[in-house]
């Protein structure tokens, strides 16, 4: 293992005073798996209000990081990334003229500038994403999914039968969402209930998945699950209360463990045979108490990014944060993307970047910032 700092060395005078460095110690080659496969990988983390990059920076891994209020579900598109925050989604489009300016030259191959924010208000926006171009997204606080709207602060679109009302009680803690060819088509949900906060009382083993299209419930007695995913044929899901990795058979609601994690598992993406996957070492807290990760010792719980080989369920490294960041939400990994950056603070950089359509290009100076159409 390695320890590794990570700092925000690009915020301007203007932005905000820089929090302290964030420790991790990782397995050595946490590197070389990211070199491989050509990517790097976000991770949101709204306890500790950061989003987290992890890159190959010849050959050591580097913990970059962007303060955000609460930052939870992301969803990524080609050149695009939201980020759903605690009363706001942010749209952040890929802008590499930019980024090919930032020191050091030469090195980000991906650069994100904020183009979109869109007020919801706190909903407790939870898992998002893409269905062509509209941004879905799972409203927990009003138990439904949703879509932006321009006029209001979100556009409900679908609820499960047993909720009755849209109202802000958080009354089963819908919380994940499973695209399959271009459709939500499974959502989790950590209780069967219609009454506010209901979801609580059950949590240990009344976690459920649903299917959106049929709104039948396929998988009941799952422990606080999050994070449905289709992948290689399986619909795989985090058993999040057990630190649970597994798969379910929609035909008979099966669950089949792969791997039990020593943290609370929410949020993983998948490249080749590995999953990268979120953990929380979970506070002491009504939330979390009666849960089976809960009762280890905490010295026994981590929080940070496993990566697992889902053939085999064995671990093949780690990223382990510490201090600063106790709970993870969402892991995405960023395909074809070997050092990204996003610009949120920078507001030198951000006055002077300027997407501009093609016809509006040649009236413009050649040595302005991030000229390039759209």
């Amino acid at each position: 293992m390695t320890n590794n700092d990570s700092t925000d060395a690009s915020a301007s005078a203007d932005s905000p005073p820089t929090p302290e460095p964030m420790r991790s110690v990782h397995t050595s080659n946490v590197p070389e798996i990211l070199a491989h496969f050509g990517m790097s990988v976000l991770v949101t983390t709204y306890q500790a209000g950061r989003l987290v990059i992890l890159r190959n920076d010849s050959g050591v891994l580097n913990t970059h990081f962007r303060m955000f209020s609460k930052p939870m579900g992301m969803a990524l598109a080609p050149n695009r990334l939201a980020i759903g925050c605690g009363s706001d989604i942010g749209e952040f489009h890929n802008v590499p003229a930019v980024g090919s300016k930032i020191e050091p030259v030469g090195k980000h191959d991906v650069c994100f500038l904020p183009r979109v924010s869109h007020a919801t208000g706190d909903v407790q926006i939870h898992e998002m994403a893409w269905i062509g171009d509209d941004l879905w997204f799972v409203n927990t606080r009003f138990s439904c999914l949703c879509t932006r709207s321009h006029n209001y602060s979100f556009q409900p679109r679908w609820r499960p039968p047993f909720i009755t009302e849209l109202a802000p009680e958080d009354r089963c803690h819908l919380n994940g969402l499973c695209v399959i060819d271009d459709r939500i088509k499974y959502v989790s949900a950590l209780g069967e209930s219609n009454e506010p906060g209901g979801w609580r009382k059950n949590k240990r083993d009344g976690g459920l998945l649903m299917d959106v299209e049929t709104n039948e419930v396929i998988t009941r007695g799952l422990s606080m699950p999050h994070s449905p995913r289709w992948y290689r044929d399986r619909l795989w899901v985090l058993n999040s209360g057990e630190g649970g990795l597994g798969f379910i058979d929609p035909r008979t609601g099966r669950y089949e463990s792969v791997a039990e994690l020593p943290g609370f598992t929410r949020g993983f993406d998948f490249v080749g045979p590995l999953a990268f996957i979120g953990l929380s070492q979970v506070r002491e807290s009504a939330v979390f108490s009666g849960i089976k990760i809960a009762e280890r010792p905490q010295e026994e719980r981590s929080c940070g990014i496993w990566i697992v080989d889902i053939e085999t369920g064995s671990t093949v490294g780690f990223v382990k944060f510490e201090d600063a960041v106790q709970e993870i939400f969402a892991v995405q990994i960023l395909h074809n993307a070997r050092f990204p950056e996003l610009v949120n603070e920078d507001k030198e950089l951000l006055n002077n970047s300027f997407i501009l359509p093609d016809d509006a290009l040649s009236d413009v100076p050649a040595t302005l910032q991030g000229i390039r159409s759209v």
